[in-house]
């Protein structure tokens, strides 16, 4: 057994003086066959300890329904970083912001008015179960019973979201009570009323920023008179964001700030050291004014690419860590290129129809409502006496296709702000909605999905709806493999299949510029959305997620392909640049 502690102005690990120089990665960003890789190379950048989030809406997507297995076995994850010889710092949250769904807090949780991130009873009972059952997890694996986690995190950045310190007491009691022994931590951006805001005189207090390390670090000290200094977010990229471009830091200027922390002494965790992928509908979104979706790659600009290669900053780095901290000889296997090749789609018919129950109701129904958890939910009216005209929406959340006698008319967008558009005469009016992410920080956290509030044409409400779930993931599953023949069904939502062969598994880069918008599988494992609007160009599939022999692809377009073929290319495409 060995101790973990906070001293006068270091960490101590057995009594020792001990800096702490850790990177982030989130294991539900990353194929669980593929953890072991990526820990292995986090030592061999010459870090010493791997920190990450735990996701709770990955756990308990229903009320009731924990899963602690397979891609979320969190124990797995933190066994494999002490086989690795190295320590874990874990952040329950339970918010954990990091451009995930609804900052990881499940549906069912945020669902109506009841405040959120705060000591309201009801909100403190639901969390109080959730960290529990993580801390069942972390307890025994701390480093005074064995284990190797060393610090354990109390909310995240909470300053820049409330104040209430009898929230937080009541998160370090629940905390303590669950027998975690190890150092507390609160991490929040070096602001002064953010420090004081986000933080008890209890916790030790850590920052989060990526440059000006010298002027954050004083201003830290200022709030954290004692003990060690710690980065606990050093940004060393950034995410990106549909629409966007695809965000990097300069290598050299990135070094050099991680040189300033370390210079001065403090600790660190990189944020990230290998972001990953949001696989399937787990991409979060930001909205500052303007609603902006994550894209699936999480690449981040970091260490280690989307794919867990090194790039030119996990060489940087690892010089710069060399001159503070032992570094080992081993450096990562040399990067080959995945297969280039092509093959047919063969099409597979309308799926957009699929067959589900509809809920019927005078107004729609929001997602949240129907307890929906996939990405899309079609509404259906009946127009009055077959007329047109102007159709009017309260709000769409995030992207509407509108439809007349199933003729696409055009489409309402929440990212321009769109509200209305004209339609012609018809019977049926059908509106097919798509939540693009759910906001991931500030106030927004929890809001509603789908056609919210009124929908009017010409000024008069449309009543009798129908609300029809569709889950994309069953949808695909269902999906029979076609002939792969060529045709000319290109033009609607439309499902397209494709049998790929293979020696034997290998990370793939499937290039998605020849389709429009939509969800692509592999052998049933859900890579996550497309999109032309970009930048990211390309969907990665992790070799676990493939098989010797035939391999099953499964493309669900919602609006157009270009060409029936699937591409796939050597490397990641993660767009244009601001250079």
């Amino acid at each position: 057994m060995t101790s973990f502690s906070i001293g006068e102005s270091d960490f101590l690990r057995a009594g020792q003086p001990h800096r702490v120089i850790s990177g982030a990665i989130h294991y539900f960003r990353v194929h669980p066959d593929q953890w072991q890789d990526r820990i292995r190379k986090a030592r061999q950048m010459g870090l010493n300890t791997i920190e990450t989030y735990v996701a709770w809406n990955a756990h308990e997507p229903r009320r009731g329904e924990w899963d602690a297995t397979g891609a979320n076995d969190l124990g797995r994850f933190l066994d494999l970083i002490q086989a690795e010889g190295m320590d874990a710092i874990v952040r329950p949250g339970p918010y954990i912001c990091a451009e995930w769904h609804n900052g990881g807090l499940p549906n069912w949780l945020t669902a109506g008015d009841r405040p959120l991130r705060s000591s309201d009873p009801a909100f403190l009972e639901d969390i109080s179960a959730y960290l529990r059952r993580v801390y069942e997890i972390v307890a025994p694996r701390q480093i005074d019973r064995g284990g190797r986690v060393v610090l354990v995190q109390i909310e995240n950045e909470y300053g820049a979201y409330g104040s209430d310190k009898a929230y937080l007491e009541a998160l370090v009691a629940l905390t303590r009570e669950a027998g975690i022994t190890v150092p507390l931590t609160t991490v929040d951006q070096p602001t002064d009323q953010m420090l004081a805001d986000g933080s008890l005189p209890t916790l030790h207090k850590t920052g989060s920023f990526g440059s000006r390390s010298a002027e954050r670090l004083a201003t830290l000290r200022a709030h954290q008179p004692t003990g060690p200094l710690m980065c606990s977010e050093f940004w060393d990229g950034w995410f990106d964001w549909w629409g966007g471009v695809h965000h990097t830091t300069d290598v050299a200027a990135a070094a050099a700030d991680l040189d300033d922390l370390l210079a001065a002494g403090a600790s660190v965790n990189i944020y990230m050291f290998h972001g990953g992928t949001n696989f399937g509908l787990t991409n979060g979104a930001n909205h500052k004014g303007r609603y902006l979706p994550i894209v699936t790659s999480y690449d981040y600009d970091a260490p280690l690419d989307e794919a867990g290669n090194p790039t030119a900053k996990f060489f940087a780095f690892r010089d710069v860590i060399a001159k503070y901290a032992p570094v080992p000889d081993e450096l990562p296997a040399a990067v080959n290129p995945a297969p280039a090749f092509s093959v047919p789609l063969a099409p597979a018919g309308a799926w957009t129809d699929a067959a589900a129950s509809a809920a019927t109701t005078e107004s729609p129904t929001t997602f949240d409502r129907l307890e929906h958890l996939s990405a899309l939910v079609r509404y259906d009216v009946d127009l009055p006496e077959g007329r047109g005209g102007r159709l009017v929406f309260d709000e769409v959340r995030d992207l509407a296709w509108v439809s007349v006698d199933g003729q696409r008319i055009g489409t309402l967008s929440r990212t321009r702000h769109d509200r209305a558009l004209s339609i012609p005469a018809g019977g049926t009016l059908s509106i097919l909605v798509e939540e693009l992410g759910r906001v991931n920080y500030d106030h927004r956290l929890g809001e509603e999905k789908g056609l919210v509030g009124n929908v009017s044409l010409d000024g008069e409400s449309l009543t009798g709806w129908r609300s029809t779930p569709l889950d994309v993931a069953a949808i695909a599953a269902s999906i029979a493999v076609g002939p792969a023949d060529a045709s000319d069904e290109t033009t609607g939502p439309s499902a397209w299949t494709a049998e790929i062969d293979l020696d034997s598994p290998t990370d793939m880069f499937l290039d998605t510029t020849s389709w429009s918008k939509g969800y692509a599988f592999v052998n049933g494992f859900f890579l996550g959305r497309y999109w032309r609007n970009g930048p990211t160009r390309t969907l990665y599939v992790p070799a676990p997620a493939t098989t010797s022999g035939t391999n099953r692809l499964v493309v669900l377009e919602l609006e157009h392909v270009l060409a029936p073929t699937a591409e796939f290319v050597a490397a990641l495409d993660l767009g244009d640049t601001e250079e």
